[in-house]
């Protein structure tokens, strides 16, 4: 269908279901001599991970199966790589079946990750363009980039968890994910799907330019305020409203 400026792509199979496609690169994050930012290999996998599976569950889809491309040898790089990638998906209570490759025959000193996941939908169920005017946009988590969205359970970024638990949320509509565009182009994006526009709040305190790095923070739209009891288990996640579609 080509949904343009999200990573992401959706393929009919039959009048009521579509495949969705997700994937998210990583270069330069690891422990290679070349690597810009030193973290361990682990926390590479796992933030890898969770941008592919945070576009698949954002659009409704239920995760099937997912490939993890891995431009380093086996080990230690790919074999460190690989944890982080099953720590992140234990954290998240998936289980998936996986199709993994790693670089055998040229010694390497970046670290290079590739991770796709595909994902199975219903017709009605899948999320996009389901805004409305009217709807008010809010951003969940805090934009977030290299050293700074260096701890994956950091209790300001969004986790697979709560996504799923806004899956639930009959007044929430779109939901997309956050990356190295910004907030007010993810959002942009958002109003062009609803054929409508985005007003900004001014009094928003959130920087709508930086970069969000591994989907640190997620927007949404929603026919009524989401406070309160909406989010009340979401303890120290910060909320903040963008603005309204017009």
């Amino acid at each position: 269908m080509g949904y343009r400026g999200r990573d992401i792509e959706v393929v009919a199979i039959n009048p009521e279901q579509y495949l969705v496609a997700s994937c998210d690169s990583c270069g330069a994050i690891g422990l290679k001599i070349l690597d810009v930012v030193q973290v361990p290999w682990t926390i590479t996998g796992r933030l890898t991970a969770r941008v592919a599976l945070l576009e698949i569950l954002a659009v409704g889809a239920g995760p099937q199966v997912m490939t993890v491309a891995i431009s380093n040898e086996p080990q230690p790089t790919g074999e460190e790589l690989l944890k982080g990638v099953n720590e992140e998906l234990a954290f998240a209570g998936l289980t998936l079946p996986m199709a993994i490759s790693t670089e055998k025959n040229m010694k390497t000193q970046e670290t290079a990750l590739g991770i796709s996941v595909v994902g199975l939908v219903g017709q009605k169920q899948l999320r996009i363009g389901t805004s409305q005017p009217g709807d008010e946009v809010f951003c969940l988590g805090l934009p977030k980039v290299g050293p700074e969205a260096a701890n994956p359970e950091d209790p300001e970024i969004i986790q697979l968890m709560h996504l799923k638990r806004l899956l639930g949320i009959s007044e929430i509509h779109d939901m997309i994910p956050v990356g190295s565009r910004g907030i007010r182009a993810e959002a942009d994006q958002l109003a062009s799907n609803s054929h409508s526009r985005l007003l900004v709040d001014p009094s928003c305190p959130l920087n709508l330019a930086k970069s969000a790095g591994p989907s640190t923070c997620l927007i949404l739209s929603a026919s009524r305020p989401v406070t309160g009891p909406v989010f009340s288990d979401f303890k120290q996640m910060p909320i903040h409203k963008i603005g309204k579609l017009i």
